[in-house]
């Protein structure tokens, strides 16, 4: 890694980038292979058994991705109060916005109508 007050070089940003998205796309083909190898090691029929003797059959995987499911749902569900209250308190912090009025344009209307936000053509 150069010194901070190096001279900025390309070629330094680039390499580091491109090393660092093969990184990332090798660490997410080595999950997706992973959780595959898991899917197919685990396809075997699981009974789920619920009260009142009420049963799910499924292929274990399932049950698996289901719950892991259910579990980030109710983990988000739980984060919405909080999230409402960090909400409301950021609103209440904030200063009212104020519409300032524009600044009055110094430009000299010309004979031939309005040029808005035209430069001026004098000296071309």
């Amino acid at each position: 890694m150069p010194p901070i007050d190096a001279p900025f070089t390309g070629a330094f940003f680039i390499s580091n980038t491109l090393s660092m998205r093969v990184l990332a796309w090798a660490l997410r083909a080595f999950i997706f292979f992973a959780l595959f190898a898991f899917a197919l090691n685990n396809q075997q029929e699981t009974v789920v058994r619920w009260f009142f003797g009420f049963e799910w059959r499924a292929p274990m995987v399932i049950v698996v991705l289901a719950a892991f499911a259910g579990g980030c749902a109710l983990g988000v569900l739980a984060m919405v109060p909080a999230w409402w209250r960090h909400r409301r308190i950021a609103q209440q912090a904030a200063p009212p916005a104020t519409v300032q009025p524009p600044a009055p344009s110094t430009q000299v209307p010309s004979q031939f109508g309005a040029e808005v936000g035209m430069p001026p053509r004098e000296g071309l």
